[in-house]
């Protein structure tokens, strides 16, 4: 009897010490595509394990109307978490400007909100410079050659200058297409562009890009632009083809000219404050979700432009026309060399490696 008694409290005791001997860091969460960056936040090796009652919410924000592919994404990334963590992880979805937005949005994530901003990485650019070029006009000409660019070690520097200033990146690569004019004139070269006042997003790089462009940049509240054009305030806007059929700027705008002069793109940005006393666990999930419905997103928006282009066309009288890009991209040159507190040489080797992706 005494011998299995010690036979017992032996086993018990390994147990114990291979429960320790670990070590008591677990690994940070992977990440891919444009969330590879995002997974190596400092702290997140850190996070204990979670209690039984362990309940986080999180609020998440953005600009984007309901039937809009980045809202439907948002929705399955924030109902996998919930139903992946059994409930301790809840993510309640506010699209459409809700809640704070563009600069008001980040603002709240460094200031430790527990809140996730999903904007273009413009906004990032109060904070990190470089993110400006990286979001900045005719860099890319390829959903595919910005996805490379996110893959650079340049790129891997400004994700972690970001964390510096208590930004964590859960992804850059919502894409959702590239952004053209949407008016009721026929836009071929800057010239036809003298004049016309042109909703943005207030971005700094958004208003320089239009200004630039011939346009006069005219920035307001997406709630407040299809009635501005109704009434004549501006004479149109600027989006992507997805957006085009989703907010009723179809109503208002029936041309688009295919100008493509910045790629539609949002990252979700959270606190690294919040995101490091998020238990590991609940950690590799989150990140696991966004990479995930990033990468399902892109192709979503990738295999349907087509046919939203032909619904356009078809059931909403939308014409579409080409435009002189080489007229285009030489009146934003300028932009970058302007562009204030940038690591010098950045845009010049963003081009090299853009030029270096295999065919």
């Amino acid at each position: 009897m005494k011998k299995a008694l010690s036979v017992v409290l032996a086993a018990a005791m390994c147990v114990s010490l291979a429960g320790c001997g670990g070590g008591n860091k677990s690994e940070a969460p992977a990440a891919s595509a444009g969330g590879e960056k995002a997974a190596e936040a400092e702290g997140s090796g850190d996070a204990a394990a979670p209690a039984d009652d362990y309940h986080l919410v999180l609020k998440l924000s953005h600009v984007f109307a309901p039937e809009e592919q980045l809202t439907k994404t948002m929705d399955s990334i924030c109902n996998n978490i919930k139903e992946r963590t059994n409930g301790a992880i809840e993510i309640q979805h506010f699209p459409q400007g809700q809640l704070a937005t563009y600069k008001d949005g980040v603002e709240q994530v460094v200031r430790g909100a527990e809140f996730i901003s999903v904007e273009d990485p413009s906004y990032l650019g109060d904070y990190v410079p470089d993110f400006n070029i990286l979001a900045g006009p005719m860099l890319v000409k390829s959903f595919e050659e910005y996805e490379y660019l996110l893959e650079s070690d340049e790129v891997k520097e400004m994700f972690k200058a970001a964390e510096d200033k208590g930004i964590k990146i859960l992804n850059m690569d919502f894409i959702f297409g590239f952004r053209s004019m949407m008016t009721n004139k026929v836009i071929n070269t800057p010239e036809d562009m003298k004049g016309l006042k042109i909703r943005t997003p207030g971005s700094q790089l958004y208003v320089d890009t239009l200004n630039h462009m011939g346009a006069t940049a005219t920035p307001l509240a997406f709630s407040e632009t299809i009635s501005a054009v109704q009434q004549g305030v501006v004479d149109g806007l600027e989006g992507t083809i997805d957006a085009y059929a989703t907010n009723g700027s179809a109503e208002v705008a029936k041309n688009m000219a295919l100008t493509k002069h910045l790629l539609g793109v949002c990252g979700a940005y959270i606190s690294v404050d919040v995101w490091n006393k998020i238990p590991a666990e609940y950690q590799e999930i989150i990140q696991e979700e966004f990479n995930n419905g990033a990468a399902e997103m892109v192709k979503n928006i990738s295999e349907g432009e087509a046919a939203t282009r032909e619904k356009l066309e078809k059931e909403m009288g939308i014409t579409f026309n080409e435009v002189d890009n080489e007229a285009f991209a030489k009146t934003v040159e300028p932009i970058y060399a302007n562009m204030k507190n940038v690591t010098p040489g950045r845009y010049e080797r963003f081009k090299e490696i853009i030029a270096e992706m295999p065919q």
